[in-house]
Protein backbone atom coordinates (compact mmCIF):
# COMPACT_ATOMS: atom_id res chain seq x y z
CA UNK A 1 0.00 0.00 0.00
CA UNK A 2 1.48 3.35 -1.08
CA UNK A 3 1.52 5.92 1.70
CA UNK A 4 3.46 8.80 0.17
CA UNK A 5 4.55 9.81 -3.29
CA UNK A 6 7.09 12.42 -4.29
CA UNK A 7 8.25 13.52 -7.70
CA UNK A 8 10.46 10.47 -8.18
CA UNK A 9 9.74 8.17 -5.23
CA UNK A 10 7.02 6.02 -3.74
CA UNK A 11 7.00 5.30 -0.01
CA UNK A 12 4.94 2.25 0.86
CA UNK A 13 4.40 -0.32 3.56
CA UNK A 14 6.98 -3.06 3.68
CA UNK A 15 5.76 -6.59 2.99
CA UNK A 16 7.44 -9.94 3.46
CA UNK A 17 8.04 -9.86 -0.31
CA UNK A 18 10.66 -7.19 0.47
CA UNK A 19 12.71 -9.61 2.60
CA UNK A 20 15.63 -9.91 0.13
CA UNK A 21 16.02 -6.13 -0.02
CA UNK A 22 15.75 -5.75 3.77
CA UNK A 23 18.33 -8.51 4.24
CA UNK A 24 20.72 -6.64 1.93
CA UNK A 25 20.09 -3.25 3.58
CA UNK A 26 20.46 -4.48 7.18
CA UNK A 27 23.74 -6.18 6.36
CA UNK A 28 25.26 -3.28 4.43
CA UNK A 29 28.45 -2.06 6.15
CA UNK A 30 27.02 1.46 6.55
CA UNK A 31 23.91 0.09 8.33
CA UNK A 32 26.07 -2.00 10.64
CA UNK A 33 28.34 0.98 11.38
CA UNK A 34 25.75 3.70 11.94
CA UNK A 35 22.60 1.83 13.01
CA UNK A 36 23.79 -1.47 14.38
CA UNK A 37 23.59 -5.20 13.88
CA UNK A 38 20.01 -6.45 14.06
CA UNK A 39 21.02 -10.10 13.68
CA UNK A 40 19.16 -10.48 10.39
CA UNK A 41 21.09 -13.12 8.44
CA UNK A 42 18.51 -15.05 6.39
CA UNK A 43 15.38 -14.35 4.34
CA UNK A 44 13.34 -15.81 7.22
CA UNK A 45 15.03 -13.38 9.65
CA UNK A 46 14.23 -10.51 7.28
CA UNK A 47 10.57 -11.57 7.01
CA UNK A 48 10.32 -11.70 10.81
CA UNK A 49 12.02 -8.29 11.05
CA UNK A 50 9.42 -6.82 8.67
CA UNK A 51 6.45 -8.47 10.44
CA UNK A 52 7.59 -7.60 13.96
CA UNK A 53 8.93 -4.18 13.04
CA UNK A 54 7.33 -2.06 10.36
CA UNK A 55 4.07 -3.98 9.96
CA UNK A 56 3.44 -4.18 13.71
CA UNK A 57 4.36 -0.52 14.20
CA UNK A 58 2.02 0.58 11.39
CA UNK A 59 -0.83 -1.45 12.90
CA UNK A 60 -0.18 0.07 16.33
CA UNK A 61 0.64 3.70 15.48
CA UNK A 62 -0.31 4.33 11.83
CA UNK A 63 3.29 4.97 10.81
CA UNK A 64 6.52 3.01 10.39
CA UNK A 65 9.66 2.82 8.31
CA UNK A 66 8.32 2.75 4.76
CA UNK A 67 10.05 1.09 1.85
CA UNK A 68 11.33 3.72 -0.59
CA UNK A 69 11.15 2.82 -4.29
CA UNK A 70 12.01 4.77 -7.40
CA UNK A 71 8.87 5.44 -9.42
CA UNK A 72 10.61 4.93 -12.75
CA UNK A 73 11.49 1.27 -12.20
CA UNK A 74 10.02 0.29 -8.79
CA UNK A 75 13.49 -0.60 -7.52
CA UNK A 76 13.72 -0.47 -3.70
CA UNK A 77 16.50 1.90 -2.66
CA UNK A 78 16.01 2.37 1.09
CA UNK A 79 13.66 2.90 3.98
CA UNK A 80 12.39 6.12 5.52
CA UNK A 81 9.66 6.86 8.00
CA UNK A 82 8.64 7.43 11.58
CA UNK A 83 9.26 5.17 14.55
CA UNK A 84 8.01 5.11 18.13
CA UNK A 85 10.75 3.63 20.29
CA UNK A 86 10.33 2.59 23.90
CA UNK A 87 13.56 4.45 24.66
CA UNK A 88 12.40 7.86 23.35
CA UNK A 89 9.47 9.96 24.48
CA UNK A 90 8.89 11.41 21.00
CA UNK A 91 8.34 9.90 17.56
CA UNK A 92 11.55 9.87 15.56
CA UNK A 93 12.35 9.97 11.89
CA UNK A 94 14.70 7.38 10.50
CA UNK A 95 16.16 6.55 7.12
CA UNK A 96 18.69 4.28 5.49
CA UNK A 97 19.57 3.84 1.83
CA UNK A 98 21.88 1.50 0.00
CA UNK A 99 25.18 3.30 -0.78
CA UNK A 100 24.67 3.24 -4.54
CA UNK A 101 21.72 5.62 -4.03
CA UNK A 102 23.54 8.14 -1.83
CA UNK A 103 24.21 11.63 -3.14
CA UNK A 104 21.29 11.62 -5.58
CA UNK A 105 18.78 13.56 -3.45
CA UNK A 106 16.61 10.51 -2.69
CA UNK A 107 17.11 10.61 1.09
CA UNK A 108 16.26 14.32 1.19
CA UNK A 109 13.19 13.81 -1.02
CA UNK A 110 11.91 10.92 1.11
CA UNK A 111 12.72 12.50 4.49
CA UNK A 112 11.09 15.80 3.48
CA UNK A 113 7.91 13.94 2.52
CA UNK A 114 7.94 12.03 5.82
CA UNK A 115 8.37 15.27 7.79
CA UNK A 116 5.44 16.86 5.93
CA UNK A 117 3.37 13.71 6.60
CA UNK A 118 4.31 13.69 10.27
CA UNK A 119 3.57 17.37 10.84
CA UNK A 120 0.51 17.65 8.59
CA UNK A 121 -1.30 14.32 8.34
CA UNK A 122 -0.33 12.98 11.76
CA UNK A 123 -0.30 16.36 13.52
CA UNK A 124 2.99 15.77 15.31
CA UNK A 125 4.32 18.90 17.02
CA UNK A 126 7.69 17.38 17.87
CA UNK A 127 9.77 14.92 15.84
CA UNK A 128 13.21 13.77 16.90
CA UNK A 129 16.07 11.81 15.37
CA UNK A 130 19.11 10.05 16.73
CA UNK A 131 22.47 9.47 15.08
CA UNK A 132 25.85 8.18 16.10
CA UNK A 133 28.28 11.02 16.69
CA UNK A 134 30.30 10.09 13.59
CA UNK A 135 27.32 9.94 11.20
CA UNK A 136 27.88 13.36 9.67
CA UNK A 137 25.90 12.70 6.48
CA UNK A 138 22.71 11.89 8.40
CA UNK A 139 23.23 14.89 10.70
CA UNK A 140 23.54 17.15 7.67
CA UNK A 141 20.31 15.76 6.18
CA UNK A 142 18.44 16.13 9.47
CA UNK A 143 19.42 19.81 9.64
CA UNK A 144 18.38 20.26 6.01
CA UNK A 145 14.85 18.94 6.76
CA UNK A 146 14.40 21.22 9.78
CA UNK A 147 15.75 19.39 12.83
CA UNK A 148 18.35 20.95 15.12
CA UNK A 149 20.94 19.29 17.34
CA UNK A 150 19.67 19.43 20.93
CA UNK A 151 22.03 17.33 23.05
CA UNK A 152 23.82 14.03 23.51
CA UNK A 153 21.76 11.18 24.97
CA UNK A 154 22.58 7.70 26.20
CA UNK A 155 20.22 4.73 26.31
CA UNK A 156 20.29 2.28 29.21
CA UNK A 157 22.71 -0.62 28.68
CA UNK A 158 24.39 1.18 25.78
CA UNK A 159 27.83 2.73 26.30
CA UNK A 160 27.56 4.96 23.20
CA UNK A 161 26.31 8.53 23.44
CA UNK A 162 24.08 9.53 20.52
CA UNK A 163 23.19 12.87 18.95
CA UNK A 164 19.57 13.90 19.53
CA UNK A 165 18.08 16.17 16.87
CA UNK A 166 14.69 17.83 17.34
CA UNK A 167 11.98 19.50 15.31
CA UNK A 168 9.64 21.39 17.62
CA UNK A 169 6.60 23.06 16.02
CA UNK A 170 6.08 25.41 18.98
CA UNK A 171 9.62 26.76 18.57
CA UNK A 172 9.17 27.00 14.78
CA UNK A 173 5.93 28.97 15.22
CA UNK A 174 7.58 31.26 17.78
CA UNK A 175 10.52 32.00 15.49
CA UNK A 176 8.25 32.60 12.48
CA UNK A 177 6.14 35.14 14.44
CA UNK A 178 9.14 37.29 15.35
Amino acid sequence: MNILETESLTLRLQTTNDAAFILELLNDPSWLQFIGDRGVRTLEDAKAYILNGSIRMYEQFGFCLFLVERKEDHVPIGICGLVKRDTLEDVDIGFAFLPQYWGKGYAYEAASAVMTYGKGTLGLNRIVAITTQDNHASAKLLKKIGLQFERLIQFPNDPEKLNLFVFNKQKENYINKQ
